[in-house]
């Protein structure tokens, strides 16, 4: 086992000053493209509106769900985490939310948006799983919950709900926070919650009539950081992904250690993934196998950036990073600069979960997943709307 820290000088290779390199269209979870402008030249946070939401000037907050609400036939979840959305034929969008409770009590579920915003439908997509935290948007209009717990599994779910979800052993038995599908490879990546969590790869046996990898039938890999002065990696086959005997992230004694897996986000060959227990977000080149870190908050002496989690990126390129923690932020990656695109007031006790732009980019839904009064029963989840 080894753990990544490279000298410093090296740690920034695809520091601010590179950004532009890597930073074009984003993907975004469906097949529409919006056309945004950078968030880089955003004005200052104003004070907060009457959502408690710090914006910066011409942008408006809406709650649209709240923990025990009653909208249509569900009540909203409690312990609101990762989410995405989805793109319907009637122009409108399905915004998903994992629900990050144990004891059976976790899922998810969607709430369903016309093409005008309104909401027009809830209900759920998931249920009797356990502490669903973050997970993945696929090309193929499906959601992947994933389960965090020492068993967990990955769920595909339909975000429409219309199909019954499927358990996906295949991607592996472990503590799993979050998955990134790099489109051009079809393979899938995997980060893990553990102080000492792995990161994994994997790759479909089979594909679909459509060409989508099968994730019923592929092999698993954890990685390795072979050289830590360039960052260099390679993969290992794991020999038991389903953890019969042996913890996963311990099967394959040289693979590399990450310090609390978080959010995961692909774009353009670089899987882009956080790391809250040493505060980093790291850049994999793929083709290169090359691993460096893009923010590193040691780095800095008053850091903007603290309590790195969940990962989203919008139409200009940008990376979005929800805190868990720190000032409560969701804060922008961009090149030459780390600054807030948001803050929510009197919610110390919470964190931020499940950023996800709408598929026209126009507006951004989050969840507090205990809001002010640091109980999961009282998750809010909001709309913020305004000149992306």
């Amino acid at each position: 086992m080894n753990t990544f820290d490279p000298q410093r000088r090296t740690l920034l290779q695809y520091g601010f000053m590179g950004l532009g390199a890597f930073f074009g269209n984003v993907l975004l979870p469906s097949p529409v493209k919006a056309v945004s402008r950078s968030l880089a030249s955003l004005s200052e946070l104003l004070p907060p509106d009457p959502n408690g939401v710090r914006l910066p000037a011409g942008f408006t907050s809406r709650i649209v769900a709240r923990s025990g609400q009653k909208l249509f036939d569900y009540r909203w979840h409690a312990a609101p985490d990762g989410g995405a959305t989805f793109a319907t034929p009637d122009d409108g969008w399905i915004y998903v939310s994992n629900s990050e409770l144990d004891k059976r009590a976790g899922g998810a579920a969607a709430l369903r948006f016309d093409s005008q915003g309104g909401i027009v439908d809830a209900y759920p997509i998931l249920s009797q799983t356990n502490r669903n935290c973050a997970g993945g948007h696929t090309p193929w209009q499906t959601w992947l919950s994933c389960e965090e717990t020492d068993t967990g599994r990955v769920w595909e779910c339909d975000p429409f709900g219309r199909k019954t979800a499927q358990v996906r052993s295949a991607l592996g038995v472990f503590r799993h926070e979050a998955v990134a599908v790099d489109t051009q490879n079809k393979q899938l990546y995997l980060t893990e919650d553990q102080p000492d969590g792995c990161l994994y790869r994997y790759t479909a046996r089979a594909f679909d009539a459509d060409g989508n990898p099968s994730l019923a039938d592929g092999i698993l890999e954890v990685a390795e950081v072979v050289d830590g002065r360039f960052g260099a990696m390679r993969w290992h086959l794991l020999p038991d992904p389903h953890a019969t005997r042996t913890a996963t992230r311990k099967q394959v004694a040289s693979s590399t250690r990450f310090n609390g897996g978080e959010g995961i986000w692909h774009h353009q060959g670089i899987v882009y993934f956080a790391t809250k227990g040493d505060n980093r977000v790291w850049a994999y080149d793929v083709r290169q196998q090359h691993l460096s870190i893009l923010y590193n908050a040691a780095s800095y002496l008053l850091p903007v950036l603290t309590g790195v989690d969940n990962i989203t990126g919008n139409a200009a390129g940008e990376l979005l990073v929800a805190e868990d923690g720190g000032d409560m932020q969701i804060v922008i990656l961009s090149a030459g600069k780390v600054l807030p695109l948001l803050q929510l007031v009197g919610h110390d006790h919470s964190e931020i979960t499940g950023p996800a732009f709408s598929p026209d980019g126009s507006r951004l839904y989050f969840s507090s997943q205990r809001s002010q009064t640091g109980r999961v029963e009282d998750g809010m989840t909001f709309e913020i709307s305004g000149p992306f």
